[in-house]
């Protein structure tokens, strides 16, 4: 389908991306994977090529090109086949950066959003507890005032970029009476003392390091408090629809390369004299599964329209994110079926792609919460707002 969001400026970066990808990342994927480690070299030549300046303004060395670059960027990511290499791209780059752009001040948009933007410094978002997943008003991370330091204690848990970042952008309770408006947002460097991690162990998205960290009486700088005290529960809400979003694109892009995948070994596989792809009981599936992506495909492109369009749709990103990563399951794992006993070999892309994906219903919100936000909207009327800019 050709769709109206799509400028050719947009298809000539589509197509340097997925060549700048096949060239310089595919070649290292089963490496980061074995080792859960990315080569710091990528990131430097990410970097270069502006795509972690897409959305980020032109005074800090970005591009600020549209939110159809950054969908662009996500679906190329996807086609690669490793749900950790891509995570650790567009966690640092939508995630912490969003942050650092939105509540970061001049001198931390100039020493840290700057050679993020560059690949020369790697960020991280702090949001999750181990007693606190997606119930964030819930953290029992502290940050108390001393003089002009801030000091940190607490514990964040399935956190991308968590071991190898060089900084971490971390909530934490600022007000513990308030509930989730007691909530403020620090920036903290990895080196700092009192700041540790270890690696966890993953089902999949194996090439990224997810991370539980540690905070004991850590010191930062008063000035390292980003935005406004006890505002930060608002700004993460304000950045939810856009991380949603990402999850839904995500799904969809998966999705498409398993039904374009399984299309394509279907049209050279033979068994009875004839290849897979004649067969009805298999091109029916494949009919089923292309127009589920579609679907998913077409109501992301409307969302992302509305926020260019300056909407802030967080009933729809929650919709999307929830029935987008439930479909990319559905449709991986009928894919692999339609490898058989192929689809079950790492050799193959589906295995992978199967662990990868299910992460999908549970990262960033998992489906049940998203049902609930969704239930409030639809059943209860709340309407969710944006959050007031913290520099202008």
């Amino acid at each position: 389908m050709n769709y109206t969001y799509f400028t050719e400026e947009h298809e000539m970066f589509r197509a340097g991306l997925r060549d700048f990808l096949q060239k310089e990342v595919v070649p290292h994927l089963n490496k980061w994977e074995k080792t859960g480690t990315i080569e710091r070299f990528i990131w430097e030549k990410f970097g270069e090529m502006g795509y972690f300046g897409i959305a980020y303004p032109e005074a800090y060395g970005g591009m600020d090109l549209d939110l159809f670059y950054t969908v662009i960027f996500l679906e190329e990511m996807q086609r690669i086949n490793s749900g950790g290499f891509a995570a650790a791209m567009w966690a640092h780059a939508y995630l912490a950066m969003q942050h650092l752009n939105a509540e970061g001040d001049e001198r931390i948009k100039q020493e840290y959003l700057r050679p993020s933007i560059e690949g020369k410094k790697i960020g991280c978002l702090c949001i999750s507890e181990p007693f606190a997943g997606s119930d964030v008003a819930g953290m029992r991370t502290t940050a108390v005032k001393e003089g002009d330091e801030w000091i940190i204690n607490g514990s964040k848990t399935f956190i991308t970029n968590g071991v190898y970042s060089d900084y971490l952008v971390v909530s934490a309770k600022t007000d513990p009476e308030a509930k989730g408006r007691g909530i403020s947002m620090f920036l903290i460097d990895r080196d700092t003392a009192g700041v540790s991690a270890s690696k966890l162990d993953k089902l999949g998205w194996r090439a990224s390091d997810t991370g539980e960290i540690a905070f004991d009486n850590v010191r930062i700088p008063a000035e390292n408090l980003m935005g406004q005290e006890n505002k930060g529960f608002a700004y993460l809400m304000q950045h939810l629809a856009l991380e949603r979003l990402i999850m839904a694109v995500n799904a969809h892009a998966r999705a498409e390369y398993a039904v374009e995948y399984a299309t394509q070994y279907m049209s050279e596989r033979m068994a009875f004299g004839k290849t897979l792809d004649r067969f009805q009981v298999l091109r029916h599936k494949i009919a089923h599964m292309a127009s589920d992506v579609e679907i998913h495909k077409s109501f992301n492109y409307m969302i992302t329209d509305q926020m260019v369009r300056g909407e802030y749709p967080v009933k729809e990103a929650s919709m999307a994110k929830m029935k987008a990563t439930k479909m990319a399951d559905e449709v991986i794992y009928d894919c692999l079926q339609c490898l058989g006993g192929y689809g079950y070999m790492e050799e193959y892309p589906l295995a992978r792609m199967l662990r990868d994906s299910r992460l999908g219903p549970i990262g960033g919100g998992t489906s049940e919460i998203l049902a609930e936000v969704i239930a409030k909207i639809v059943i209860d009327k709340k309407d969710y707002k944006p959050a007031v800019k913290a520099h202008s």
